[in-house]
């Protein structure tokens, strides 16, 4: 049953809303024994009722497919708390601010875990007046490049995308700003912990 969706979850749900299998079943319109089915792992919904399974449950369809709830523990908005998620497939670059089931080409994608950066991935850090002048001395070549920098502050980030074949490069506002980022496709995330000069 774990191919792509768990039985543990749909049962789960189904109790916490207090509702029979039946009950479930005649939303989805579908047989009792076949909502029994998916729930003991001896049988898989449709494709085409994930939605309105996961509508049914009042979860989202990446819930439903993780087999994992989301909660929401951060109330406050913590930037210190953000989290980056990389798409292996498109590069696509999803922000959150604490933990999120993120989906992206069909792909659960896990939180970007930043390094310190290493000989072929140091992170220069210049001063230019009110700018920090971000570089990285690395390939920007169509199958190894920096994808991203980033800047962290307390109250907001930055981010410059990069492609192939620019300059890895870029520069972002100091005002409060705790941490750049280089994100290269082949090795991962890389940080730099910098010290804002107080006004």
């Amino acid at each position: 049953m774990d191919n792509y969706i768990t039985g543990t979850i749909i049962r789960k749900k189904r109790e916490s809303k207090k509702m029979t299998q039946e009950e479930l079943a005649k939303k989805l319109c579908v047989s009792g024994k076949a909502v029994s089915k998916w729930e003991t792992g001896r049988g898989l919904p449709d494709i085409s009722l994930l939605e309105p399974l996961a509508a049914a449950l009042d979860i989202s369809v990446i819930e439903l497919l993780s087999g994992e709830d989301v909660k929401n523990a951060n109330r406050c908005g913590n930037m210190a708390k953000e989290k980056v998620y990389v798409c292996p497939v498109c590069g696509n670059v999803i922000r959150s601010i604490g933990d999120a089931v993120v989906s992206c080409c069909g792909i659960t994608l896990p939180p970007a875990e930043p390094e310190a950066p290493d000989e072929n991935h140091f992170i220069r850090v210049e001063t230019a007046e009110d700018e920090y002048y971000v570089t990285v001395d690395h390939p920007m070549k169509k199958d190894h490049y920096i994808s991203f920098f980033a800047a962290l502050s307390d109250h907001g980030d930055q981010l410059v995308k990069l492609y192939p074949e620019q300059n890895a490069e870029a520069r972002f506002k100091i005002s409060r700003t705790k941490a750049v980022y280089a994100y290269c496709n082949r090795h991962g995330l890389f940080q730099a912990i910098v010290n804002t000069p107080r006004r």
